[in-house]
């Protein structure tokens, strides 16, 4: 008799667990439904700042497999579909059809929770009035696309400025707005250590972008047809044509918290190695909806990334489809980039540290990405962090031109294999002119974290 694994969530985790339980086992072993309430199926939200500043000329580029592909592949994917509900000891989820209305029924074997993140958008006056967009999904993009399309003014505010708020604030540039980012920090990226942020806010600077820090928003100004008309924080108000929301995100759980499931101190799914629900013999869950365990720090951490969400979804197939498979962890490892500025990061910040007990030391280097002497070379600041006692590897940041931001996995890799950083000065990484200094960067930076460990004694 075959079994019924249901999947909610047709994006990266879900459809990743779905399609590697495919391969493992057939139709007639394995009978797989899974439900999504948008219009599209495993595509790439990390591309959507790209697509709105043009560098990706069509939604269709952003979609790795459409629903179509995936039903060719015997898994009954039922999109506008949303769950409304998880039985778990009744082995079953309510879901609604989001065109018919009509709801129903549905028993699994196994089940498998990919319901993602959704925005943070506070509760603010004017926060949902047209001309306010989040950029979460696909559809989120094509809204802001016609928006931008239809409106005649070029003033833009994002509101945030993390990842998705600086890529948002270079897509609007792009397109010849006048963009304003507003954020709560003393710099942008809270990813970063300030004096790293420091660097990102003057570049953003010199691109003729505003970059306010410190401002906390209160309400969104509307005009007489109830269109945005501006930003208000506490100190000023800031003309607006358009807004886009890059604060943040938090994890999608609202169905797992009402079925009893277990949540995390950030409010994500909790797993074991397996990515099974804990306490759970026949529930998995991956992506941005889940908590994973951060191998510098020893502690869960909530880390929303596309690479980790596909990870999670092969290991869920792998154990779903009767192989084993497991996630160990991440060690926080991002980059994104601002224009020509590029910003990379893994490990842990100061304040990371400080907040698990470790006592550490910093160290900070100028460089440049080739040799001085060989034509395109560009500086880079490269930040280290190490354990004051040990010498242990703890976190790694770089902010700097062309060929920077990439050289972070070299730290990655340092931490996920716990190296101290006098190892890793003996690490024999590539070299020719075009491509590095004879001393790499991150290897310069780790020969003096070296000194500074036995300077501290």
């Amino acid at each position: 008799m075959s079994e019924r694994l249901v999947v909610i969530g047709g994006d990266a985790a879900g459809m990743s667990a779905a399609s590697q339980a495919r391969r493992l086992k057939g139709p007639e072993e394995l009978e797989i439904v899974a439900f999504e309430r948008g219009h599209f199926s495993s595509y790439s939200a990390c591309g959507i700042p790209y697509w709105v500043g043009g560098d990706v000329s069509a939604l269709d580029e952003l979609i790795a497999r459409s629903p179509g592909e995936h039903r060719e592949r015997a898994i009954d994917l039922r999109m506008r579909t949303e769950v409304t509900a998880i039985d778990v000891p009744g082995q079953r989820v309510r879901a609604r059809d989001l065109e018919a209305g009509t709801e129903a029924w549905t028993g699994f074997d196994k089940l498998v929770i990919a319901t993602g993140a959704r925005p943070k958008r506070p509760a603010l006056p004017g926060i949902d009035a047209p001309g306010v967009h989040g950029v979460q999904t696909l559809d989120d993009g094509q809204a802001l696309l016609d928006t931008l399309d239809r409106t005649p003014g070029r003033r833009a505010v994002v509101v945030g400025a993390g990842y998705i708020g600086v890529e948002m604030a270079e897509a609007l540039l792009g397109r010849g707005y006048e963009v304003t980012v507003l954020h709560r920090g003393e710099q942008p990226m809270a990813t970063l250590d300030p004096d790293m942020g420091r660097l990102v806010h003057r570049a953003m600077d010199g691109l003729g972008i505003t970059t306010v820090a410190s401002a906390e928003v209160t309400k969104i100004l509307t005009g007489e047809d109830g269109r945005v008309l501006a930003v208000a924080t506490e100190d000023a108000e800031y003309p607006a044509d358009v807004v886009v929301l890059g604060m943040g995100v938090v994890p999608e759980t609202s169905l797992a918290r009402a079925a009893g499931l277990p949540l995390g101190a950030h409010g994500g799914l909790l797993t074991d190695l397996a990515m099974r629900v804990r306490g759970q013999g026949n529930i998995w869950a991956g992506g941005d909806c889940v908590e994973v365990l951060d191998l510098v720090s020893g502690r869960e951490r909530y880390v929303p990334l596309g690479t980790h969400a596909n990870k999670h979804g092969q290991v869920i197939g792998t154990n779903v489809g009767g192989d084993y498979a497991t996630f160990p962890g991440v060690v926080g490892t991002a980059v994104s980039k601002v224009c020509d500025l590029e910003i990379a990061r893994t490990g842990l910040r100061e304040k990371d540290a400080r907040e698990v007990g470790l006592r550490y030391v910093t160290v900070t280097i100028e460089s440049t990405s080739r040799a001085g002497y060989y034509p395109g070379a560009a500086p880079m600041t490269v930040k280290m962090l190490a354990e004051r006692r040990t010498g242990r590897l703890l976190g790694v940041q770089i902010v700097g031109r062309e060929g920077a931001a990439k050289r972070v996995d070299i730290a990655a890799v340092a931490l996920t294999a716990g190296m101290t950083v006098d190892a890793m000065t003996a690490l024999d990484l590539g070299y020719a002119p075009p491509f590095s200094p004879v001393w790499d960067p991150v290897l310069v930076a780790a020969r003096k974290a070296t000194a500074a460990v036995r300077a501290a004694g």
